[in-house]
């Protein structure tokens, strides 16, 4: 359900502004508006020392973020923010611009170190091949060697090279050349000592687009350069180890502090930008703000237990702030809550519409089930979920995702005894498996029929829950909703008297009862009403796709039991049998799920959904996320 909100306005003497302001941010349930400024009133502004210390602040929390990120501090489990002294904001300031000059420099020492290394390894091939030669040459009293590297764009570029060369200095000039990873190409010139000076305007010349070695390579010589680099190679990962066990050592001494630090200023921070969200006159202040109803009572007695009783508490008739200003706060039962993530994907519903999140923890996990429909997979479902449950971080991705596999779990293995499957046929073969319900792999109308069943139904839901959110501002909305209701339902009556699954005398009163219906839906949805109620019955055809995945389903596992027998080997048939079950579960967990969203979001949340809800974002003590930071990636 959406937690029914209060609005109200704080009013009281400007010298108690702070410390309301301080009984707020403690209760933390109060989201700040910005206060209507008519002649007279105007908005509150820091004093120049406040305004002075926010920007000296946001200097000190952008120093505390880089240093955070620098040392791969986790905000997980960050302290609680407590107030901070002046000296100790200082303090802070020193340190957070130390430490993260530090670990900023040991980050770039290991990033350069990391490059150096994949630099090296690109080249040495290269450099191990023409090694031997390159020393040779360095005996020679005339010759000298340089190496150069083409990038693979540019390998048309290496034969005007070396007619050009050839053409200058005949015999005396040989080029080795070494394909690269990657496709580049790798070229060892000897040539002349007097003509080495003039070799870069002859690359020039020949459009070579070189790749030069490393810089702390490139003004040695080349027979002393390549052992070095290749002597590197050794020497690079203990280098980036001492990096990281300095950076380690560092992060240790200094996370509690950068941590408090942080959520103190954060803090302070977000007390600053709540005061200028309130509004003031000569001698009076007053703020407004959004918070639960069952919360007004708290937030009074807090007020005025730091304020005094001149504080007044006044709650805003609703007629005047309307319900779609209001922010959104899902409030389930514990069984439903995991389904609020499924929710959040999609923008909030707006204040004072329908809270979806009872309908899909209940029609999500069936529908998959359905589409699951097998013990042996939901077991093993059940297994992983359990798992990542216990591992997971509590609150997180993972976690929400184990809750909501749970039920999805419970639901396969329930349809998994209704269809009497179990890995397939395998139950069957030798547990004396039977279906309760009817056989997936043979009774196709039937699964086709429930599938269908389950859309009459999930439709029709909608359909009336759009009826009872409409019904609160447009009668005439509601009544259109509520026609296309029945009318699903008496053409669903209809069809099944035809084919005498009903009693066939119910066919006459279904088409009479349609006829009658159809002026008042006409009345009020407009002249489109009959393409809007084609499209409703085509949404509940749409679940038609739950059979279709069932089948598909029962039918790949079939396929794997058979392969035990198929393929020669007893051996190896379980080895393709267990592959093909693995690919079957894998996608008996993906396209379950998706399809189940779908159905949700498009057939079912079409009908009532009204999304544009606001998140509700309390004035409190609150940590926030960091703001982004750039980096390079390390090796």
């Amino acid at each position: 359900m959406i937690i029914p909100m209060a609005k109200v306005r704080i009013l009281g003497p400007r010298q108690q502004l702070d410390p309301t302001l301080r009984a707020i941010q403690d209760l933390g349930q109060l989201q700040l508006a910005e206060v209507p400024t008519p002649p007279g009133v105007q908005a509150a502004r820091l004093d120049a020392r406040d305004a002075r210390r926010r920007r000296q602040l946001a200097s000190v929390l952008t120093d505390v973020d880089g240093a955070l990120h620098d040392l791969d501090i986790p905000l997980a489990g960050a302290p609680q923010p407590q107030p901070a002294h002046v000296s100790e904001l200082a303090r802070w300031a020193r340190l957070a611009s130390k430490v993260r000059s530090a670990a900023g420099k040991l980050r770039e020492k290991e990033t350069a170190l990391g490059d150096e290394r994949a630099l090296i390894a690109r080249y040495r091939d290269f450099l191990e091949a023409v090694l031997p030669g390159v020393r040779k040459v360095a005996g020679s009293p005339r010759l000298t060697s340089h190496a150069v590297v083409v990038p693979a764009a540019a390998r048309a570029t290496i034969e005007p090279l070396a007619t050009v060369l050839r053409e200058q200095l005949g015999a005396e000039f040989s080029m080795t050349v070494h394909e690269l990873p990657g496709g580049d190409v790798a070229i060892l010139l000897v040539l002349p000592k007097e003509f080495s000076g003039r070799l870069e305007a002859r690359l020039a010349e020949a459009r070579v687009p070189e790749v030069p070695l490393p810089e702390s390579y490139r003004h040695v010589p080349l027979e002393e350069a390549m052992p070095r680099m290749l002597a590197r190679l050794f020497e690079i990962p203990a280098e980036v180890q001492e990096c990281r066990r300095q950076r380690a050592a560092l992060a240790a001494t200094n996370k509690q502090d950068l941590l408090r630090a942080r959520a103190a200023i954060a803090d302070w921070r977000a007390a600053a930008a709540a005061h200028e969200q309130s509004a003031v006159t000569a001698h009076a202040f007053t703020i407004e703000g959004w918070l639960p109803e069952v919360s007004a009572p708290d937030l009074e007695r807090r007020v005025h237990e730091a304020a005094g009783p001149a504080i007044v508490v006044e709650h805003i008739a609703r007629e005047n702030w309307g319900r779609e200003d209001a922010p959104v706060v899902l409030s389930n039962p514990r069984l439903f809550r995991p389904f609020e993530a499924l929710i959040t994907l999609l923008p909030l519903p707006r204040y004072g519409t329908i809270d979806p999140t009872p309908f899909v923890a209940v029609f999500f996990p069936l529908m998959f089930g359905m589409m699951l429909g097998d013990v042996g997979y939901g077991v093993l479902l059940a297994g992983i979920a359990l798992l990542v449950h216990r591992r997971a971080k509590p609150g997180s991705l993972l976690y929400k995702a184990a809750e909501i596999a749970g039920p999805c779990a419970a639901f396969a293995i329930i349809f998994g005894v209704l269809f009497g499957e179990y890995f397939g046929d395998l139950g069957a073969r030798t547990l004396g498996l039977r279906a309760l319900a009817f056989d997936r792999e043979k009774a196709i109308f039937s699964m086709l029929a429930a599938a269908v069943g389950i859309g009459v139904v999930h439709v029709v839901l909608g359909l009336v829950l759009g009826a009872v959110t409409a019904g609160r501002r447009d009668k005439k909305k509601a009544l259109g909703q509520g026609t296309s209701a029945v009318m699903v339902l008496l053409v669903v009556a209809a069809l099944l008297a035809a084919f005498e699954v009903l009693p066939s005398r119910l066919f006459t009163p279904a088409v009479i009862a349609l006829l009658v219906a159809f002026p008042l839906l006409v009345f009020a949805e407009g002249l489109i009403a009959p393409l809007e109620l084609l499209a409703t019955l085509g949404n509940v055809l749409s679940y038609a796709r739950i059979m279709a995945i069932g089948t598909a389903s029962v039918m790949l596992a079939l396929v794997a039991n058979q392969m035990v027998g198929a393929v020669g080997s007893t051996a190896v048939g379980l080895v393709f049998a267990l592959l093909f079950h693995l690919v079957n579960f894998a996608i008996g967990l993906f396209t379950p799920a998706i399809h189940a969203l779908r159905l949700q979001y498009v057939e079912f949340f079409g009908k009532f959904y009204s999304p544009g809800g606001r998140r509700y974002e309390p004035f409190g003590h609150r940590v926030p996320e960091p703001a982004p930071t750039s980096t390079r990636s390390l090796p």
